[in-house]
């Protein structure tokens, strides 16, 4: 019996190490192939020379349950394979990284579920096994998958310019890390590894046109361009990245708001606007625009005394909030966590924004009219009347004068505007809509990267311009520790603790098993 059970381990062995090497460095190698023509001899050779024992030893008895032991084991690998395709055709994903660096924020992902357009991304990256070439690749690869897992109409493929110079060609691509999003004759090209990218240039490839944001000036406002601490440039560069244009508008100098403005934004004016003026914002908003005012503490009379026409009481205060000295901010930045949850704008923003020297903005809510008030502070902030008391720093809650929060730092309101808008389904009703913030300085170049206080600048931005699939929150700069891992040591890793060691452990219990049966 030894004489046929030690050259069938020894061809079992060559047999396997030779699938193993091949199976590991994804070549065939000539150790490899060596192996596997050894162990291939001696099983032909001992099926030849001991073809008569092997015919009796598979008649005896014991053999039976041997062939029982194999079918069992080989159902037990069909169910496994088969739980395997099962698990490909409906995948449940769990993101355990502290980052979460494989989940998509809220913006990309509604916009990708929400893909009817066929997209196709090709990737231009090295395949070689380097390091940082490596990183790039998978990393967008990672990427680009999770957008895949979210619609059937994104999908993606890579190509290496090295590899296959012409297809490098025929896209026009002479470099790497460069990544085509194509839709029909429409294409983008972006060139790093970065979600918000990936985002915005799929928002580009779709956008029929690029709206366009108007910034009032001439009065004191705050500036798009200006990179000082009060400016608005990150505010400007957020929304350039989203594929807005952004202007700028001196009313005086034009009869009317222009027709192509998406969004007006009022952005704190220091000094009153002259009536004809106002005249044209409320001609524009009542023929259906959409108006973003910020106004600080110590607004001009005209303008207040315009915006109450609307419905809006701006408060004649400042909020003074104890609770911000907890997120290392002073009792002059309140707070806000609490956001209306019935209207589109902020029914599923849950991020806190800090608003520095900030007054109420009061509006008697009515959905009929469209009227809410959006963001509200915590209760424990109030409603400071006693300029005195703010100047010396030292306030206190006064229960005759002073009023407790919750307090309304941000409300909306809407117009019924008339004729409507043409559509492919009919005449659409349409609306002019203003929001009005008792705050300016949140949006600003220091606190726009604070919190909540840039994506919820940007979503109202959106929602003014009817972006609605870009009402969510943008994506955050993620600390990236990837193990990068040549395709050698990617294989290895999955060959031996998925296969070979599971095999080998099933083998020695086939080994004692057949010791008791057969040999006792």
């Amino acid at each position: 019996m030894y004489r046929i059970v030690i050259p069938a381990i020894l061809a079992f062995a060559f047999l396997v190490g030779g699938a193993a090497m091949y199976a590991i460095s994804g070549v065939m190698t000539l150790m490899a192939a060596g192996a596997l023509w050894v162990g291939l001899m001696l099983a032909l050779f001992l099926l030849y020379v001991r073809f008569e024992d092997i015919k009796k030893l598979l008649l005896k008895k014991s053999a039976k349950y041997g062939a029982n032991m194999a079918i069992m084991v080989l159902v037990f690998f069909v169910i496994v394979i088969f739980t395997g395709f099962l698990s490909d055709a409906h995948k449940r994903r769990l993101d355990l990284t502290r980052s979460g660096r494989f989940t998509l924020s809220s913006q990309s992902q509604k916009i990708a579920a929400s893909l009817t357009t066929p997209i196709k991304a090709v990737a231009f990256y090295r395949s070689e096994s380097g390091t940082l070439h490596a990183k790039q690749r998978q990393t967008m690869r990672d990427l680009l998958e999770e957008y895949a897992n979210l619609s059937p109409n994104f999908t993606f493929t890579f190509i290496d310019p090295d590899q296959n110079p012409g297809l490098a060609s025929k896209y026009g691509v002479s470099e790497y890390r460069i990544v085509l999003l194509m839709s029909g004759t429409k294409q983008i090209k972006i060139a790093n590894e970065r979600e918000e990218t990936i985002t915005n240039g799929i928002i580009k490839l779709l956008q029929s046109k690029q709206k366009i944001v108007y910034f009032v000036k001439g009065h004191g406002e705050r500036e798009p361009g200006s990179s000082g601490k009060s400016g608005y440039h990150a505010a400007t560069t957020a929304l350039l990245n989203q594929n807005f244009d952004v202007k700028e508008l001196a009313l005086a100098e034009v009869k009317e708001v222009p027709a192509d403005a998406s969004v007006v934004v009022i952005a704190s004016p220091e000094r009153d606007m002259a009536a004809e003026e106002l005249q044209k914002l409320d001609n524009y908003y009542k023929q259906g625009g959409a108006l973003f005012v910020e106004i600080d503490p110590g607004h001009p009379p005209a303008f207040r005394r315009w915006l109450e026409t609307y419905g809006f009481k701006i408060g004649d205060d400042v909020i003074i909030d104890q609770q911000s000295q907890l997120y290392g901010a002073n009792n002059l930045t309140p707070v806000v966590y609490a956001y209306h949850k019935k209207h589109p704008l902020t029914q599923d923003f849950k991020l806190m924004s800090f608003f520095p020297i900030a007054e109420t903005v009061y509006i008697d809510e009515d959905p009929k009219l469209g009227r809410y008030q959006l963001a509200l502070t915590g209760p424990n902030s109030w409603a400071e009347t006693n300029k005195k008391q703010i100047e010396s720093g030292d306030v206190s809650y006064d229960e005759g004068s002073d009023k407790r929060g919750p307090l309304p730092i941000m409300s909306v309101a809407t117009v019924h505007a008339q004729g409507g808008e043409d559509t492919e389904g009919g005449k659409r009703e349409k609306y002019g809509k203003i929001i009005v913030v008792g705050d300016s300085d949140f949006a600003n170049n220091t606190n726009f990267n604070l919190g909540g206080n840039g994506d919820l600048f940007m979503n109202t931005i959106s929602w003014l311009a009817e972006e609605a699939d870009l009402v969510a929150v943008r994506a955050r700069k993620k600390d990236m520790t990837p193990v990068v891992l040549t395709a050698a040591q990617g294989r290895a890793i999955f060959w031996l603790p998925v296969v070979m060691i599971p095999c080998t452990i099933l083998l020695a219990g086939v080994g004692i098993y057949s010791k008791r049966r057969w040999f006792r």
